[in-house]
C-alpha cells in the first residue's frame, strides 16, 4: 500500500469498488431474460475471485516492482484478460446474447461510480500518487458522465423525453472521456510506455486497493458503453427496416 496515505482515500475507494459490483451485478438480474439473470451469482463468485486476485499481486508488490518490465506487469495480467474478455463476448454468438439482454437503464446508472472515482483521484494527485493530468482539475473530465449519467437514465431511459439518437451520442462522448483518461494514466504511469508527468508519475494503480481501477472498474464502464452503443444501433437499425418494410 501507499505509504503516508490516509487512510480514508483507500477506503473511499474500495467501497467504490464494491459499489460497481454490486451495480454490475444488479444490471445482470434486471435482465428480462431469465437465463442471463441465473448467470449473476456465478459472475458474482468470478468477479471476487478476480478481484482477490488482484489484490493479492499489488499486496505483494507484484505491479510496483521491476516498472522497466515489458509489457508492463499490470497489462499482461490485470489489464489484458479483461480486454480478451469483452472481445470474447462481442466476438462469439453467447456473449452478444448475454450483452443484449443487459438493461440499457441499467447500463446507463452504472456510470454514477465515475464520480467517487474522480474524488479519488483528486485526493491522490494532492498526495502525490497521481499527476494533476488525471484530476477534474487537469485533463480529466470524466466526472461530467458520472453527473450526467443519471439525467439520461431517467429522462431519457424512464420517462422517454430523451431519444435514443441523444442517449447514443452520450454514451460516445463518455466513451471518448474514458479513453482519455485512460490514455492520460497509461503515458504517465511509470513503465516504458511512460510519455509524460514524470515529476508525479501515476504511482497509485500499482498499489492497493486502486489497482481495481484500470483491471475492474474501467473495464466494467467501456462494457456498458459498447453494449450500450450496441443495442442503442441494433435499435436505430431495427427502425430503419421496419419503416421500410412499411413504406414498401
Amino acid at each position: 500500500m501507499i505509504e503516508n496515505l490516509p487512510k480514508y482515500i483507500s477506503l473511499t475507494f474500495g467501497l467504490t469498488t464494491v459499489a460497481m459490483l454490486l451495480l454490475f451485478i444488479w444490471t445482470i438480474r434486471k435482465s428480462v431474460f431469465e437465463q442471463t439473470r441465473k448467470k449473476s451469482t456465478p459472475i458474482f463468485i468470478g468477479l471476487i475471485i478476480w478481484l482477490t486476485i488482484q489484490a493479492v499481486l499489488t499486496l505483494k508488490n507484484i505491479y510496483n516492482l521491476d516498472t522497466d518490465s515489458f509489457p508492463p506487469k499490470i497489462l499482461l495480467t490485470g489489464v489484458l484478460p479483461t480486454i480478451l474478455t469483452i472481445i470474447l463476448l462481442f466476438a462469439t454468438s453467447k456473449g452478444r446474447q448475454f450483452i443484449d439482454s443487459l438493461p440499457l437503464k441499467n447500463l446507463t446508472y452504472l456510470n454514477i461510480v465515475r464520480i467517487p472515482v474522480e474524488i479519488v483521484l483528486f485526493w491522490l494527485f494532492l498526495n502525490k500518487a497521481v499527476p494533476e493530468i488525471m484530476t477534474f482539475s487537469g485533463r480529466n473530465f470524466d466526472i461530467l458522465a458520472g453527473i450526467s449519467a443519471p439525467i439520461i437514465a431517467y429522462f431519457g431511459l424512464t420517462k422517454s423525453k430523451l431519444n435514443k439518437q441523444t442517449i447514443l451520442i452520450w454514451n460516445f462522448i463518455c466513451l471518448g472521456l474514458l479513453i482519455n483518461i485512460v490514455v492520460n494514466a497509461l503515458f504517465s504511469t511509470p513503465t516504458p510506455f511512460q510519455k509524460f508527468a514524470f515529476d508525479q508519475p501515476n504511482i497509485a494503480i500499482l498499489y492497493f486497493p486502486f489497482s481495481w481501477l484500470p483491471t475492474f472498474i474501467v473495464p466494467i464502464v467501456l462494457l456498458g458503453h459498447l453494449t450500450s452503443i450496441r443495442q442503442l444501433l441494433k435499435y436505430k437499425t431495427e427502425i430503419k427496416a421496419n419503416e421500410k418494410t412499411t413504406n414498401d
